[in-house]
């Protein structure tokens, strides 16, 4: 019993010292993050502004009531059941600031990389043209340099 659990806890030590691993922790981590920052632009900028535009219209509280709240005195008896589609519009105008920046940053990230693949490519042409363009050894030198190799042994 002892054995498979030593097994096991390795196999997980192996699963997660690989690379993939930490780098997805750390995208979920930057991720949860950035979602905070885009929440907080949506709610705070975005749509008070938009509100503005429309009339001092908060989006939060846009819905279409289906059935009142029911109270007796101040004790609500049966809760208020509505479609939030102001709520709705929040969350849809989070994704597309979300998907706008996951977007450019994999454009930043792959413009990158086309870059340095050119350059790299650049540097192999050039390294070829350099041994290209490097005379070629005396035979008579490289004939001497294999019978003092062969005298050697």
């Amino acid at each position: 019993m002892a054995e498979k659990k030593k097994t096991i806890i390795g196999e997980f030590k192996e699963f997660i010292s690989r690379g993939n691993v930490m780098d997805m922790a750390v995208g979920v981590i930057i991720g949860g993050a950035f979602t905070k920052i885009v929440n907080s632009v949506v709610s705070d900028i975005i749509t008070p502004a938009l509100g503005l535009l429309t009339g001092n219209v908060d989006f939060a509280e846009l819905k279409v009531v289906l059935s009142e709240a029911v109270m007796e005195g101040e004790t609500v008896v049966k809760e208020e059941l509505a479609i939030r589609y102001g709520v709705f519009l929040d969350a849809l105008i989070n994704f597309f600031l979300i998907a706008i920046c996951v977007f450019l940053m994999v454009k930043v990230i792959n413009t990158i990389k086309t870059k340095a693949e050119v350059l790299k490519k650049k540097e192999e042409e050039e390294a070829a043209a350099e041994e290209a363009a490097a005379p070629a050894p005396d035979p008579q030198l490289e004939l001497l340099t294999e019978i003092r190799d062969l005298l050697k042994k």
